[in-house]
């Protein structure tokens, strides 16, 4: 991009000459400025709407190397400095718009995870929602590299979440995340970043805490999160640290009433799910058993996960369309997850501490399934939906895929190598630490939300 010319004063003098050949060289002069201010214009134009190169860096180390230092103010609680420059908002100034999406030429979800040394928007002591098996500070992880990274989307710029212009967009609006407790991860996300502008008031909570309500008195915002890691109805049989004493009895044709009873009241929402269908299952429809997923020995139809889901899905994306109440709806698709030698309940574990790059990593072959499904449904569903409600789709399964770094691991759990540094604990590969990874969601959800509205 051309740098803005200057002027403090006119660097030709008025004063008349007599001899000609000077008349001639200022004229010379003249003709050269005005073609390169035409040409610097020119390029200036032309470059509107593209994406700057980013400059290479000469230091190729991991942001780690250049991460804020870490201070250990209290036994058993990390950390890290924040200064006055990195809790700056994103202002709304045309360089920071993401100008190419406007115009449908921009993919969000299509990019990589670059350097950002300015580090997250709070800290694990800024923020109180932060649950515990999500404070990976606090419990003890050494590393802080994954703090300091950000998406980039090719062909865009995604500026950073703006909180105090997302509060000032929900005044007496309602806003809710449904699903399960990646929804619930992402909520807490979302709150430790609204707490920089304005603390929330917890209203409510269900009994095992995995349903909430929050409000911000100054801007009249409701923010809920409800537990529904179906979406459609279902009897669960699992305890707190999800192991199942039984099979879960999952009802294709019903959709679970604790958040349809609820939606005319919301304003936005964040819908998602999917995980959950891969536990054993028995199926019904009209009061009926008609098949199952991974129940040997039931001598019943082996149906699969994928059948149950899509049917899911349908139920879901009809029951949007179909209603007359006109909100914003985002729908999320699937969380990969990260276990390597091993599932979460057979020792895998998560040891990565950099991002991994396109092609380094793939997608498990039940990821690929769901979101194949997850994007084939909600393609139908838009279209069906186009001239109702305001369906987007938040398309954050191969951004996340990128993330192994950014997991609890062992650090689920308050200094789990205290007393014995070769302990053998459970590790979170799923879940996200906070501050961490899943912040960059606000990012594309303000986005989107922003580009909408301008459309509208």
């Amino acid at each position: 991009m051309a740098k803005e010319m200057r002027s403090d004063s006119n660097p030709f003098s008025s004063t008349k000459h007599k001899h000609f050949f000077v008349k001639f060289a200022v004229s010379l002069l003249l003709i050269g400025l005005s073609f390169r201010l035409f040409v610097s214009d020119s390029i200036s134009f032309s470059s509107v709407g593209e994406t700057p190169a980013i400059e290479q860096a000469t230091n190729t180390e991991s942001p780690e190397a250049n991460a804020l230092s870490i201070e250990d103010k209290e036994p058993g609680s990390t950390d890290f400095a924040v200064n006055g420059s990195q809790i700056q908002f994103s202002n709304d100034s045309a360089p920071n718009r993401t100008q190419i999406l406007e115009t449908g030429e921009c993919d969000l979800f299509i990019g990589d995870w670059i350097p950002d040394p300015s580090g997250p928007f709070y800290t694990n002591r800024s923020c109180l929602a932060i649950e515990g098996h999500q404070n990976c500070m606090k419990n003890g992880r050494p590393d802080t590299g994954y703090l300091y990274w950000r998406w980039n989307p090719v062909g865009c710029d995604l500026p950073r979440f703006n909180p105090k212009k997302f509060l000032d967009l929900m005044r007496n609006k309602s806003w809710a995340f449904i699903g399960d407790s990646i929804s619930r991860n992402h909520v807490q996300s979302l709150l430790c970043i609204l707490s920089q502008v304005e603390q929330a008031d917890e209203m409510y909570h269900d009994k095992e805490y995995r349903s909430k309500i929050w409000h911000f008195p100054a801007h009249n915002f409701t923010l809920s999160v409800i537990w529904t890691p179906f979406l459609i109805k279902a009897d669960v049989f699992d305890d707190m640290n999800g192991v199942s004493s039984s099979e879960v009895q999952l009802h294709l044709d019903v959709l679970d009433h604790k958040w349809t009873n609820e939606y005319r009241n919301f304003d936005y929402a964040v819908i998602a799910g999917g995980k959950w269908f891969l536990k054993t299952a028995l199926y019904h429809e009209n009061d009926s058993v008609t098949g199952c997923h991974h129940c040997p020995g039931k001598n019943l139809t082996e149906l699969g996960f994928d059948h149950a889901y899509r049917k899911a899905l349908r139920l879901i994306f009809d029951f949007i369309t179909g209603s007359d109440h006109s909100s914003f709806i985002f729908f999320r698709t699937t969380t990969p997850d990260h276990f390597e030698n091993g599932e979460w309940f057979s020792g895998g574990s998560c040891n990565r501490t950099v991002p991994s790059k396109e092609g380094e990593i793939d997608m498990r072959d039940v990821d690929i399934t769901m979101r194949n499904i997850e994007l084939e449904e909600f393609e139908k569903a838009a279209e069906l939906g186009s001239g109702k409600g305001r369906l987007k789709l938040l398309d954050t399964t191969r951004l996340s895929l990128l993330r192994p770094d950014g997991h609890p691991g062992p650090y689920r759990d308050f200094q789990p190598f205290a007393e014995d540094s070769f302990a053998r604990v459970q590790n979170d590969c799923l879940h996200w630490c906070l501050p961490g990874p899943i912040d960059s969601w606000n990012d594309l959800v303000m986005e989107i939300l922003v580009n909408s509205r301008l459309h509208r």
